[in-house]
């Protein structure tokens, strides 16, 4: 089973949910970007990061564009589930951009990462605000679309911190000034096969049929969507 939400912004009054509890072993939440629990390196973040990484079922998360990426960037990467994660602490990972994983039954394409509302430059971002890092990379963009080619261009679920180009037009009724990664991510939504691609960034929680969510602050139980509903049989005339 697995259960899917939005930024998180180091809210642990999430994990409160009353869907979480039945998760169970082999489970998995996924946290849509900015996790935000990995921000100071302090006593009391780590005793944070210990006490998730202990929760009976797997914590997940992409990246987004607030993240503290020069402590994250300190955690060790490894070899899980048939792709490369970043190991914070016990059941507590980093799905990383790019990779394909299988998760509780489920072949999921993750891609975190993004750029900033405020940040108009590629080059030059301001310190005190931005990360360069947030902004995925070219071999990154790459990764993805070879990690693809090699399932098939078949997944069950997709999950991104930015949204493809056209569902964040159809959020902002005329917005255009898309991103990079948003136009890229929208030539995924053209060749490749899911059943539900879950984002975040946006703030609010938004289903747009039929197989598109955007989420925030809600927690949805990933397995249940796209269930196919049953057909009416319809019932033969007796003419005799």
């Amino acid at each position: 089973m697995i259960c899917v939400t939005g930024d998180l912004h180091g809210d642990l009054e999430r994990f409160k949910s009353p869907k979480l509890k039945k998760l169970k072993k082999g489970d998995a939440l996924i946290i849509c970007g900015d996790f935000g629990c990995i921000w100071d390196g302090g006593k009391k973040e780590l005793k944070t990061l210990k006490k998730l990484g202990k929760k009976k079922y797997n914590i997940l998360f992409v990246d987004g564009t607030h993240e503290n990426y020069d402590l994250l960037e300190e955690y060790p990467e490894e070899q899980w589930c048939g792709g490369t994660v970043r190991h914070i602490s016990g059941n507590l990972r980093q799905l990383m951009r790019g990779q394909v994983y299988e998760i509780a039954g489920k072949k999921i394409f993750a891609f975190g990462g993004g750029q900033s509302d405020e940040n108009t430059s590629y080059l030059e971002p301001d310190d005190e605000k931005h990360w360069l890092h947030e902004i995925p990379s070219d071999e990154e963009l790459k990764l993805g679309v070879n990690n693809l080619l090699k399932n098939d261009k078949k997944v069950d679920m997709i999950v991104t911190y930015e949204p493809p180009a056209r569902l964040d037009e159809f959020i902002d009724i005329g917005k255009t000034n898309r991103n990079h990664i948003n136009t890229y991510l929208d030539k995924i939504l053209e060749n490749v096969e899911f059943n539900m691609w879950y984002f975040g960034k946006r703030h609010i929680n938004k289903l747009i049929p039929p197989r598109y969510q955007c989420l925030f602050d809600a927690v949805e139980f990933a397995d249940k969507q796209r269930l196919p509903k049953p057909k009416k049989v319809k019932k033969e005339k007796n003419n005799g």
